[in-house]
């Protein structure tokens, strides 16, 4: 990141577009840094100015998760490449059990791509990250030409730290555990499909992407021995139980009609030929426990606003 300097005018954010000099490393990409990306993510450890971040960390064991963002359309009911990119590292750390803290921000930029999209696309980067209670402390920008993109790609990387006393990992599943889900399946997915050209529906529903980590707080209060949890995103809830069973050893049975689905995403599912239990999800998480603490742990989800609509779906078995 570059420090502050003047500028003999500002960034035109309402009718610019991103040019190749604002990748190669000159007063247009330190303008483009200072005027949209550090104002917006905006926080001491970033104001350093170092190609780098320097921070301490608090007791535990560090976590940390990368993820790259190539979603198209850039945005969608419910949200944009921009706020998913920060949901879904956050959610990535704190499925651990951990708490999030900091985040970094890489972008590949389109030659030709409006300034004032790009502006949108940050902004709910920043927002997301508030309200998650994560700082954006280091990031990159790269600009390719026109053709050679999609608009926008991000990567983000997240760190955490997770509590000695707490093991939560794809391979504790253990035969007798329940399988519990925060609420309904598909309704990201459907979000997206529902605007990419040729499939010929509408729809109503909005993606469910979220930052999970005050929901997994509360559940790791109320039952610190949770045994496994993951996000359903590609794939959906079927391919990532299929992952968690082959990653235990073991075998899982589902009770179909305990699986929160909205009538539309069944529609739509239909009429694309899709079963909605592999279909994309944000904001949804899966999480395994042993069968006497799965009242327990639906009690507190049920108890979050991200997990109104939680349920038991299913059971671990040998």
């Amino acid at each position: 990141m570059s420090t502050r300097t003047a500028y003999s005018r500002a960034l035109d954010l309402t009718n610019g577009v991103v040019e190749m000099s604002h990748g190669g490393g000159g007063r247009a990409m330190a303008q483009l840094i200072d005027q949209l990306f550090a104002d917006a993510f905006a926080n001491d450890i970033l104001a350093q100015g170092n190609d780098q971040a320097a921070f301490n960390l608090p007791k535990g064991r560090v976590v940390m998760s990368t993820d790259s963002f190539v979603i198209s359309p850039l945005f969608f009911p419910g949200g944009n490449i921009g706020n998913l990119a920060v949901h879904g590292t956050v959610n990535d750390v704190a499925l651990s059990g951990g708490t999030p803290l900091y985040l970094t921000a890489g972008f590949i930029l389109e030659e030709g791509y409006p300034l004032k999209d790009l502006k949108t696309i940050v902004d709910s980067m920043a927002e997301a990250a508030r309200e998650a209670g994560v700082l954006i402390v280091t990031g990159d920008t790269k600009v390719v030409e026109r053709g050679h993109g999609d608009g926008v790609y991000i990567n983000t990387t997240g760190i955490g730290v997770v509590d000695e006393a707490i093991n939560i990992s794809g391979n504790r599943a253990q035969a007798g555990d329940k399988i519990l889900i925060n609420g309904f399946v598909g309704d990201h997915g459907v979000a997206i499909m529902s605007l990419r050209e040729g499939l010929g529906f509408e729809s109503t529903i909005q993606s469910d992407c979220a930052s999970l980590n005050g929901l997994i707080t509360d559940m790791v209060a109320a039952v610190p021995d949770i045994h496994v949890m993951r996000d359903p995103t590609r794939g959906g809830l079927a391919a990532t139980l299929n992952e968690l069973a082959h990653q235990s050893g073991v075998g899982m049975v589902l009770n179909e009609d305990n699986i929160p689905i909205r009538d539309e995403v069944r529609g739509a599912c239909e009429i694309l030929g899709l079963d909605p239990l592999y279909v994309a999800n944000e904001g949804k998480l899966l999480a395994i426990c042993s069968a006497e603490d799965a009242d327990k742990l639906l009690a507190a989800m049920r108890a979050h606003p991200l997990g109104e609509q939680s349920a038991i779906i299913g059971e671990v078995i040998e």
